[in-house]
């Protein structure tokens, strides 16, 4: 059976969810951002006291397909650009219809439907917010960094991170410095 949780985006909630199975003696084989599998079929009752214990520390157990959907599709993305340890050499569309095993259309127009924003432009800011990360800590220039994550150049990177943020990298890493000095200070 499998059972797919809105919200399982990092290692602490696949913690938080192992334990929560465990203490409800469900047995699973598999657990990863957003999905779960047990080795058979669980009870009515013991699905509601999983949703109900889930919910607590805000994750949400789904049942409703497209939801369901939604779900594999952003935890795709942030699979795909926050662990990977190289992101696909191949474009974003191919990559989402081939794990996800649906036409690229299908995928885009329903999470824009349901999401209000575009796929691309849901990837873009998890690359945004992985510049952020490797910016802070100051071990890749912008030009690796540009590269890890496939962007044409430098310059691209600098330009999508400025209409995003509305601070150069340069500047970002700056006040990241000064942050981590004043901190220092305390």
């Amino acid at each position: 059976m499998k059972i797919y949780i809105k919200y399982m985006v990092s290692l602490r909630c696949k913690m938080l969810v192992r334990e929560t199975l465990v203490d409800l003696n469900i047995k699973y084989f598999s657990i990863e951002l957003g999905l779960v599998e047990t080795d058979q079929d669980i009870s009515e009752e013991q699905q509601i006291k999983l949703a109900k214990i889930l919910k607590k520390s805000g994750l949400i157990v789904l049942d409703d397909k497209r939801s369901i959907l939604i779900e594999k599709i952003k935890t795709a993305v942030v699979e795909m650009i926050h662990y990977a340890d190289e992101p696909p050499t191949q474009n974003f569309s191919d990559f989402l219809s081939e794990k996800l095993e649906y036409d690229y259309t299908y995928l885009a127009n329903t999470f824009s439907e349901v999401k209000g924003i575009t796929i691309q432009h849901f990837i873009i800011l998890h690359k945004i917010e992985k510049v952020k990360e490797l910016l802070l800590y100051d071990e890749l220039s912008l030009t690796e960094i540009s590269h890890k994550l496939n962007y044409s150049s430098a310059a691209h990177l600098s330009a999508q991170f400025k209409k995003i943020t509305g601070l150069t990298p340069s500047y970002y890493k700056e006040l990241g410095q000064k942050r981590k000095i004043n901190l220092e200070d305390l």
